[in-house]
C-alpha cells in the first residue's frame, strides 16, 4: 500500500514483533483504511413546519383585492417599517424552529402575494438560508393566500398547482390548496398540500358547510394521489379553522392518531405505532393524540387553547422501515419563549400578535408554528 511506502516503511516482522505503541499505531491506521472502503449510512433530519403568520400583507394595494386595512393610511396605519419589522420577524421565526439546521419545508398561510414571499426570501434575513417558493393566487377577497418555502438541496422541486374551491351556496370566495411535488434526496416522490380553509365567521356551526365542502376536496386530490402512487408520500398541513375532533378532519380527511402497539411500555409517555396495523392509503394526524390534552393548541380562542393548525401524514410516512419516515412523538407546537405574551383578561399566556383587534403590538402572530421531524435515510 503506498501509505506504507515510504523510508521508514514497517516490515511485517516489526507489525508482529515490534514494540506495543507500534502495534497500536498500525491497528489504528489499518482500522482507519478499512473505515474507508466501507460506505456508512447517513441519516438527515428534515424538519418541516408549517404557520399562520397572521396578515403578512405588503403596504401596496391591489387593485383587485380588499386589502385596504393594510395600508399607510388605514386604520391599521400599516406602513414600511411596522412591514419590514413583520418579515424579520418571520425569519427570525423560522429560523428559530430550525435550532441547527434550518427547516426543509414549511407552508406558510395568510400571506398576500408573491411580492411579500420575495420580500421574505431575498430581502430579510431569511437570504442567508437560499429558501425557494411556491404560492396559490386564490379569489380569496382580502387577498390571502398560501405559499410553501423549501430548501433546494433537500427538495428538488418537480411541480405545483392551485387547486380552486368552487363557490359553495353562495359563500364569498376562499382560499385555494396547494399542490406540491417534488424529489427527495432518496429518489421517492413526496406530495405535499398546504390548506387554509374558510374561517369560522359568522359562527362555528354556521360556517362549518364551507369547510366540509372545501375539506372534501381536499381529499378527492389527496385520494388521487394515493391511488396513483406506486409509493405514496403524502404531507396535508395548513390552518383547517378546525379542530381534531369536528367533521373535516374526522369524517371527511378521516385523520386519526396513528394506532400504537398493544404491548408497547409506557404507551402514555412514548406511544409505539404499529406497523402491522399501518394502512399506506390512509391518513393520520400526528398531532391529534397530543391536542387531547388540556392547554395544548396553536391557538387561544376566548382563554382555551386549542388545535386549527395540523399535520397529516399517509401511512407510509410512519413506517419506520422505509427511508423517510417520522413519529407522532416528534411533531410539537413551536413554544418558543418570545412567541407569547401574557394573557391579562384569562390569564397564563398567549401568542404574541402583530395586532389585538385595531392595536398594533408589535408581535409575531395569533398562531403558534408547528412542526415535525423526519429522517431521512441514505443507502
Amino acid at each position: 500500500m503506498s501509505l506504507l511506502k515510504n523510508k521508514r516503511r514497517i516490515s511485517l516482522r516489526q507489525l508482529k514483533y515490534g514494540n506495543s505503541e507500534t502495534r497500536v499505531a498500525v491497528t489504528i491506521l489499518l482500522f482507519v483504511i478499512c473505515s474507508w472502503s466501507v460506505p456508512a449510512q447517513e441519516n438527515i433530519q428534515f424538519r418541516v413546519a408549517c404557520w399562520n403568520t397572521e396578515n403578512l400583507f405588503d403596504t401596496r394595494h391591489d387593485s383587485l383585492k380588499n386589502d385596504y386595512e393594510f395600508l399607510p393610511n388605514a386604520i391599521r396605519h400599516w406602513n414600511y417599517n411596522r412591514y419590514k419589522k413583520k418579515l424579520s420577524d418571520i425569519a427570525r421565526v423560522i429560523t428559530a424552529i430550525g435550532e441547527w439546521n434550518p427547516p426543509a419545508l414549511i407552508g406558510l398561510c395568510e400571506v398576500e402575494n408573491d411580492t411579500v414571499l420575495r420580500d421574505l426570501t431575498r430581502r430579510s434575513p431569511l437570504q442567508e438560508l437560499d429558501y425557494r417558493y411556491v404560492m396559490t393566487d386564490s379569489p380569496d377577497l382580502r387577498g390571502i393566500d398560501v405559499a410553501l418555502i423549501y430548501q433546494r438541496d433537500l427538495f428538488k422541486l418537480l411541480s405545483s398547482r392551485s387547486i380552486s374551491i368552487p363557490v359553495f351556496r353562495q359563500h364569498r370566495p376562499t382560499r385555494d390548496l396547494l399542490h406540491v411535488n417534488g424529489l427527495l434526496l432518496t429518489g421517492d416522490t413526496l406530495d405535499v398540500f398546504v390548506c387554509h380553509l374558510p374561517s369560522r365567521s359568522g359562527g362555528a356551526k354556521e360556517s362549518e358547510p364551507y369547510r366540509l365542502h372545501a375539506a372534501q376536496i381536499l381529499r378527492t386530490e389527496v385520494d388521487s394521489v394515493l391511488h396513483t402512487r406506486l409509493h405514496p408520500q403524502v404531507i396535508i398541513m395548513g390552518d383547517f379553522n378546525d379542530y381534531p375532533n369536528n367533521k373535516s378532519i374526522r369524517k371527511i380527511l378521516e385523520a386519526e392518531a396513528p394506532p400504537i402497539r398493544s404491548d408497547s411500555l409506557d404507551i402514555a409517555i412514548h406511544p409505539a405505532t404499529s406497523p402491522s396495523s399501518l394502512s399506506p392509503l390512509k391518513l393520520y394526524h400526528l398531532l391529534a393524540r397530543k391536542a387531547k390534552t388540556a392547554n395544548f393548541g396553536s391557538y387561544k380562542y376566548h382563554g382555551e387553547w386549542g388545535l386549527l393548525d395540523h399535520l397529516i401524514v399517509s401511512g407510509t410516512l410512519l413506517n419506520t422501515s422505509g427511508n423517510f419516515f417520522t413519529h407522532e412523538e416528534k411533531a410539537k407546537v413551536c413554544q418558543l419563549p418570545f412567541l407569547l405574551t401574557d394573557d391579562k383578561k384569562y390569564g397564563g399566556k398567549e401568542p404574541f400578535r402583530t395586532y389585538k383587534g385595531m392595536k398594533y403590538q408589535g408581535g409575531f402572530s395569533d398562531h403558534l408554528p408547528i412542526y415535525t421531524d423526519f429522517e431521512l435515510v441514505l443507502p
